[in-house]
């Protein structure tokens, strides 16, 4: 059962308030069981938690869904939670607005773990981020559904590596999203380009990619974790965009022997 604050709805597992917090951002088909291993995971010695995206699982939509609000709210989020500094995991969309939490609130985020996720969005140009869109909503604007939707793309967006109960989970979670927060989300989306910025992220970097994802593909995370000041990366062979819930055990095995690293940071 998810816990809330004033507007955030969100689940909690661990050692507790006196712990170092891990905070888990989902993407875009996500919420809180996006980071259900982790939450199952990593509770030995950290405070984990994984909240519900402003307009996602009961949280409070935002009057305006921008990468600014999404910072904003997850500070918001923490100062709610007596929460003065975090590690911050962030998947796809989590991600971005885990690069951009860090570059507006640097004293607020010890280290990063981005896992699938990119320094901007797509192309360069207004026509790719249009095909982007137009494929997206296509569908909805057809008069499909979100589970109908979800159905339909779940699996393609996982690696061979993941099995049916990572599919459906999947499914699940963006079965459950509102229409209008997935419209509002994918145009916050195309907007982002921290891509000028990488080297202003000082805090240390755990880049998490997957062989297999196409949405953030392994050769472009492998560049981003060169252009960061202090940042390692990893490949999960076979793994697609879903990485930590595709892999588990290699995921949550990179990211606890990190912020053993870095534990000192909090």
């Amino acid at each position: 059962m998810n816990r809330h604050t004033a507007k955030i709805t969100y689940a909690e597992a661990g050692a507790g308030a006196g712990a170092a917090p891990l905070i888990c951002l989902h993407g875009i088909g996500g919420d809180t069981q996006s980071f259900r291993p982790q939450l199952d995971g990593l509770g030995d010695g950290l405070r984990v938690i994984a909240w519900n995206m402003p307009g996602y699982g009961g949280s409070a939509p935002l009057p305006e869904t921008n990468f600014a609000a999404l910072s904003a709210a997850l500070c918001q989020f923490m100062d709610d939670l007596g929460i003065k500094r975090a590690h911050i995991a962030g998947q796809s969309i989590g991600g971005m607005v885990a690069q951009d939490f860090a570059l507006r609130f640097p004293e607020r985020a010890a280290s990063l773990i981005l896992i699938g996720t990119t320094p901007a969005f797509g192309g360069r140009d207004e026509s790719f981020k249009q095909a982007f869109l137009e494929a997206r909503l296509g569908p909805l604007d057809a008069g499909a559904t979100m589970a109908e939707l979800a159905a339909s793309s779940a699996a393609d967006i996982v690696g061979p590596i993941a099995g049916p109960h990572v599919i459906e989970s999947v499914a699940r979670s963006m079965a459950s999203v509102p229409e209008a927060t997935y419209r509002d989300i994918l145009a916050c989306l195309v907007t982002f380009n921290r891509r000028d910025d990488q080297q202003d992220i000082g805090q240390p970097c755990c880049l998490i990619a997957g062989s297999h994802d196409r949405n953030a593909p392994a050769r472009t995370m492998e560049k981003m974790a060169a252009r960061l000041p202090d940042a390692e990366y990893h490949c999960i062979e076979g793994a697609g965009h879903m990485i930590n819930l595709e892999a588990p055990e290699r995921c949550n095995g990179i990211i606890r022997a990190f912020l053993t690293a870095h534990d000192d940071r909090i």
